[in-house]
């Protein structure tokens, strides 16, 4: 065990946001920039695995696969709900400003012309984000608001302060979509709280992910990719 294990839970969601910021700051080709931040992501991700505490075997499975799935869906439709029902609604100035950015594609005409870099795409939306996610949020900052000492309590214990916290922190994290963020940051904190599980939290975030997807290359939805 570290002195630090919070390192564990923070790292794979701080290279999911340095490779989101490098790639907006740097305009690499397309497979090259997709490629290599899922690599990067997934690398930390296994660098942490056999080290973190809630992800050792025995601590990690999905113990309510019916409502994580249900639950995740749920999440998909209240994410795209507004800007489905309310033309324009996202380019309101309380969503679109300097803190928050702009609601526009994430990816160029050129990249979604690649069946490669789509599948990359969608590969990190499903599988390494929620687990970076996850983690941090859910698993570690969910608890350690609570008490310095995190690994003393366990997963899903309910803390108002932290409960709303991070809801409102993973809301802010989603930038010009903030709003659905947030209503989506504090449903699956309640699930956290009601199943105590990472693995169904992981497993919430992916089928949310996973809709997202799908919707986002069917409908040419492309904003909905950061």
């Amino acid at each position: 065990m570290t002195r630090s294990p919070s390192l564990f839970y923070i790292a794979p969601f701080a290279s999911l946001i340095a490779v989101l910021a490098f790639e907006r700051a740097f305009l690499l080709p397309p497979l090259l920039a997709e490629g290599g931040a899922a690599a990067i992501v997934a690398a930390v991700v296994a660098l942490v695995w056999r080290r973190t505490p809630d992800l050792q075997p025995g601590k990690l499975g999905v113990r309510y696969w019916f409502g994580s799935l249900m639950v995740g869906a749920a999440a998909f439709f209240v994410w795209i709900a507004p800007d489905a029902l309310i033309p324009g609604y996202r380019h309101h100035i309380w969503f679109e400003n300097a803190l928050f950015g702009k609601f526009t594609p994430g990816l160029t005409e050129a990249a979604r012309a690649q069946p490669a870099v789509l599948w990359l795409r969608a590969f990190r939306a499903i599988a390494l984000a929620p687990v970076a996610e996850e983690l941090f949020w859910r698993a570690w900052m969910m608890r350690w608001i609570a008490r310095d000492d995190f690994l003393a309590l366990p997963l899903g214990t309910y803390s108002p302060r932290a409960f709303w916290l991070v809801g409102v922190l993973f809301g802010m994290e989603h930038g010009p979509q903030w709003d659905v963020g947030v209503v989506i940051g504090v449903l699956y904190n309640w699930w956290m709280v009601r199943t105590k599980s990472l693995g169904d939290l992981i497993l919430v975030h992916a089928m949310t992910n996973a809709c997202l997807s799908a919707y986002v290359v069917t409908n040419g939805k492309w904003e909905y990719w950061p």
